[in-house]
């Protein structure tokens, strides 16, 4: 079948198109719709990740776990929200890691795409969810694909900086040849476990030292 996706991922990933889990996946969510269910994010976004930073750009991974569930919010990047959107709390969690970081002041913007368009990969394990129902699209065949996206970044490319927060992400870790790549893991910047771990984590310093030690360009965080 022919999955509008960016055409690089296109030819890593054609194989799993075809496959019965994926087949699933596109036959579930036309049912969703049909049924009058509402979906997040709008069907143009769901691969917008993948739109925004193409395969051989990607120099680091930040893994989300649902698209947000809230009209609006979702636009097909694990943290980020639209122009105009206000930013959700673990959102903000993550602009204040931020500024206690590098000194960046709260942005404007919750919108993330200056960073996938250095080339982060804003990767949310579900690429789907369905209105108001957080994790409700996490059993239809999303994980599979998404598991296959790190294991052909593993496999494929060298030095990414992997960011797991929480125990989720984490839990993707054995996805990664660390061989040949990098893992930095903190807690997850929910307002439930920041103060656990993500706070002090440094992570967006620690992933520009690890590009700039590869001679690679570093991450201009400041949106």
């Amino acid at each position: 079948m022919d999955v509008k996706i960016e055409d690089s991922w296109k030819k890593v990933l054609k194989d799993e198109f075809s496959k019965t889990y994926f087949q699933h996946i596109i036959t579930f969510l036309k049912a969703e719709k049909a049924s009058g269910k509402i979906i997040y994010p709008p069907g143009p976004l769901i691969f917008n990740a993948f739109k925004q930073t193409p395969f051989e750009k990607v120099k680091v991974v930040i893994l989300g776990q649902d698209p947000y569930h809230s009209r609006g919010q979702a636009h097909g990047l694990s943290f980020s929200v639209p122009d105009g959107i206000a930013p959700p709390p673990s959102l903000v969690n993550i602009f204040k890691e931020l500024k206690n970081d590098l000194g960046i002041e709260t942005p404007a913007t919750g919108n993330l795409e200056k960073w996938a368009r250095q080339g982060v990969l804003l990767l949310n394990a579900s690429l789907t969810v369905r209105q108001n129902e957080p994790g409700s699209h996490s059993k239809i065949g999303w994980l599979e694909f998404t598991d296959h996206v790190i294991q052909k970044l593993s496999e494929e490319k060298n030095g990414i900086v992997f960011l797991l927060w929480g125990k989720f992400a984490q839990e993707k870790q054995s996805l990664i040849d660390e061989t040949k790549h990098f893992v930095l893991k903190a807690a997850h910047p929910s307002p439930f476990s920041a103060a656990h771990g993500f706070f002090g984590c440094k992570h967006f310093s620690k992933t520009n030292e690890l590009l700039m030690k590869q001679n690679k360009t570093p991450i201009d965080w400041k949106l």
